[in-house]
Protein backbone atom coordinates (compact mmCIF):
# COMPACT_ATOMS: atom_id res chain seq x y z
CA UNK A 1 0.00 0.00 0.00
CA UNK A 2 1.43 3.43 -0.95
CA UNK A 3 0.52 7.16 0.69
CA UNK A 4 0.49 9.50 3.24
CA UNK A 5 -0.01 9.09 6.74
CA UNK A 6 0.14 11.19 10.70
CA UNK A 7 1.00 10.06 13.59
CA UNK A 8 -0.66 12.09 16.56
CA UNK A 9 1.91 12.41 19.12
CA UNK A 10 1.48 12.97 22.96
CA UNK A 11 4.59 14.80 24.28
CA UNK A 12 4.15 13.98 27.87
CA UNK A 13 5.99 16.98 29.47
CA UNK A 14 8.24 19.87 28.26
CA UNK A 15 11.91 18.83 26.92
CA UNK A 16 14.51 18.83 24.69
CA UNK A 17 15.46 16.99 21.79
CA UNK A 18 18.63 17.42 19.31
CA UNK A 19 16.84 16.14 15.93
CA UNK A 20 19.60 14.99 13.25
CA UNK A 21 20.57 18.31 11.67
CA UNK A 22 17.83 20.42 12.81
CA UNK A 23 19.85 20.56 16.20
CA UNK A 24 18.23 20.57 19.38
CA UNK A 25 14.47 21.71 19.67
CA UNK A 26 12.22 22.32 22.34
CA UNK A 27 9.19 20.49 22.22
CA UNK A 28 6.36 21.77 24.87
CA UNK A 29 4.23 19.27 26.56
CA UNK A 30 0.71 18.70 24.29
CA UNK A 31 0.04 17.24 21.17
CA UNK A 32 1.55 17.26 17.58
CA UNK A 33 0.81 15.61 14.50
CA UNK A 34 3.57 14.42 12.00
CA UNK A 35 2.75 14.35 8.66
CA UNK A 36 4.48 11.84 6.46
CA UNK A 37 4.39 9.30 2.95
CA UNK A 38 5.46 6.19 1.92
CA UNK A 39 5.54 5.19 -1.19
CA UNK A 40 7.16 1.32 -1.13
CA UNK A 41 5.30 0.25 2.03
CA UNK A 42 3.01 1.89 3.95
CA UNK A 43 2.36 -0.47 6.84
CA UNK A 44 6.08 -0.80 6.79
CA UNK A 45 6.64 2.63 7.39
CA UNK A 46 4.51 3.21 9.85
CA UNK A 47 5.28 0.17 11.90
CA UNK A 48 8.49 1.14 11.94
CA UNK A 49 7.38 4.43 13.59
CA UNK A 50 5.69 2.67 16.51
CA UNK A 51 8.80 0.55 17.10
CA UNK A 52 10.82 1.70 20.19
CA UNK A 53 14.34 0.64 19.01
CA UNK A 54 15.30 2.09 15.52
CA UNK A 55 17.99 3.66 13.71
CA UNK A 56 17.33 7.22 13.69
CA UNK A 57 16.55 8.33 10.39
CA UNK A 58 14.04 11.00 9.48
CA UNK A 59 13.32 13.78 11.89
CA UNK A 60 10.11 12.36 13.30
CA UNK A 61 12.69 9.05 14.70
CA UNK A 62 14.56 11.69 17.11
CA UNK A 63 11.36 12.54 18.58
CA UNK A 64 9.63 9.05 18.96
CA UNK A 65 12.62 7.52 20.62
CA UNK A 66 13.01 10.09 23.64
CA UNK A 67 10.99 8.68 26.55
CA UNK A 68 8.82 11.73 26.38
CA UNK A 69 6.88 11.28 23.15
CA UNK A 70 4.04 8.70 22.64
CA UNK A 71 1.77 7.92 19.29
CA UNK A 72 -1.31 7.59 20.43
CA UNK A 73 -3.26 7.83 16.76
CA UNK A 74 -2.47 7.09 13.45
CA UNK A 75 -4.09 8.26 10.11
CA UNK A 76 -3.73 7.36 6.65
CA UNK A 77 -4.74 7.75 3.06
CA UNK A 78 -3.81 5.35 0.90
CA UNK A 79 -2.98 6.79 -2.43
CA UNK A 80 -0.48 6.93 -5.48
CA UNK A 81 -0.42 10.28 -5.59
CA UNK A 82 1.99 12.17 -3.09
CA UNK A 83 -0.14 14.15 -1.10
CA UNK A 84 2.43 14.70 1.96
CA UNK A 85 2.43 18.25 1.47
CA UNK A 86 -1.29 19.12 1.11
CA UNK A 87 -2.14 17.33 4.21
CA UNK A 88 0.80 19.20 6.12
CA UNK A 89 -1.44 22.26 4.58
CA UNK A 90 -4.59 20.69 5.87
CA UNK A 91 -3.23 20.13 9.35
CA UNK A 92 -1.14 23.80 9.68
CA UNK A 93 -4.92 24.85 9.91
CA UNK A 94 -5.09 23.36 13.47
CA UNK A 95 -1.76 24.31 14.53
CA UNK A 96 1.80 25.69 14.14
CA UNK A 97 4.55 24.30 12.45
CA UNK A 98 7.90 23.24 14.07
CA UNK A 99 10.32 24.70 11.25
CA UNK A 100 11.92 22.45 8.97
CA UNK A 101 10.50 19.35 11.06
CA UNK A 102 10.24 16.40 8.11
CA UNK A 103 10.32 19.14 5.22
CA UNK A 104 13.82 18.83 3.78
CA UNK A 105 13.15 17.60 0.56
CA UNK A 106 9.49 20.40 0.07
CA UNK A 107 8.48 24.18 0.56
CA UNK A 108 6.64 23.49 3.37
CA UNK A 109 7.36 25.36 6.50
CA UNK A 110 7.15 21.69 8.41
CA UNK A 111 5.73 18.34 9.05
CA UNK A 112 5.18 18.43 12.06
CA UNK A 113 2.62 20.69 14.19
CA UNK A 114 1.73 21.70 17.49
CA UNK A 115 -1.94 21.08 18.46
CA UNK A 116 -3.83 22.60 20.60
CA UNK A 117 -7.07 20.88 19.98
CA UNK A 118 -6.50 17.38 17.94
CA UNK A 119 -10.11 15.98 18.29
CA UNK A 120 -10.70 19.56 16.03
CA UNK A 121 -9.53 17.48 12.88
CA UNK A 122 -11.47 16.27 10.50
CA UNK A 123 -9.79 13.17 9.63
CA UNK A 124 -12.23 11.23 7.56
CA UNK A 125 -13.39 14.44 5.61
CA UNK A 126 -10.07 14.78 4.26
CA UNK A 127 -9.70 11.19 3.21
CA UNK A 128 -7.99 9.92 6.47
CA UNK A 129 -9.06 7.08 8.14
CA UNK A 130 -7.86 5.72 11.49
CA UNK A 131 -5.42 2.64 11.81
CA UNK A 132 -5.37 0.78 14.79
CA UNK A 133 -2.32 -0.87 16.08
CA UNK A 134 -4.04 -4.04 16.50
CA UNK A 135 -4.30 -3.69 12.70
CA UNK A 136 -0.28 -3.42 12.43
CA UNK A 137 0.27 -6.41 14.62
CA UNK A 138 -1.91 -8.70 12.38
CA UNK A 139 -0.11 -7.83 9.49
CA UNK A 140 3.32 -7.98 11.12
CA UNK A 141 2.09 -11.84 12.46
CA UNK A 142 0.83 -12.50 9.24
CA UNK A 143 4.20 -11.59 7.29
CA UNK A 144 7.13 -13.89 6.88
CA UNK A 145 9.86 -13.52 8.97
CA UNK A 146 13.21 -13.01 6.91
Amino acid sequence: MKGTYCLVINVESDSETKVGSLGKLKFEKGHYVYVGSAFNNLENRIARHLKSRKQKHWHVDYLLMSRNAVVEEVFYKQSEKKEECKFAKIISRYGTAVTNFGSSDCDCKGHLFKIDKPGKIEWSANGMRPLLREDLKKRESSTPSR
